[in-house]
């Protein structure tokens, strides 16, 4: 496997998170406040920091499989790091339910919906990625 970043898209803040150096586990790496910051600037300056050879990005679907308006936008941001780093292999994953099951972590360590607003989307994108490495581990 290579090193992969994972990114839960969202127009407000977008979660990152990046898999260990043997591509095995994802882990929390940051939440992008879009209004803050470039997006698209950040997540070349991580990949290059992290020395990313993929990077995974949550595909929204409906719950019979059918793409709809979010996932148009996901598919203009992926063209717009594609543009920035062409280089980088891009990837999609099926994101139904990793927002909820990241709630429930969070709540299963004891964070309430408040306190878990700033790391929530961090832990989605690890859902992602880690969907993503588990499905392709040994490819």
């Amino acid at each position: 496997m290579m090193k992969a970043l994972g990114i839960d898209f969202g127009e407000a803040r977008i979660g990152i998170s990046c898999s260990d150096d043997l591509g095995m586990f994802a882990h929390p790496h940051e939440t992008i406040q879009v209004k803050n910051v470039d997006p698209i600037k950040r997540i070349v300056e991580i990949s290059k920091e992290k020395k990313v050879q993929r990077i995974v990005i949550g595909m929204p679907r409906s719950l019979d499989g059918s793409y709809g308006r979010a996932a148009k936008k996901v598919k203009n941001f992926i063209k717009k790091i594609k543009s920035a780093i062409p280089e980088i292999d891009i990837q999609t994953q099926d994101e139904r339910f990793t927002t909820t099951l990241a709630q429930r972590k969070l709540q299963d360590v004891g964070h309430t919906v408040k306190s878990s607003r700033n790391i929530i989307d961090e832990v989605a994108a690890v859902e992602i990625l880690q969907s993503f490495l588990d499905q392709n581990s040994g490819n």
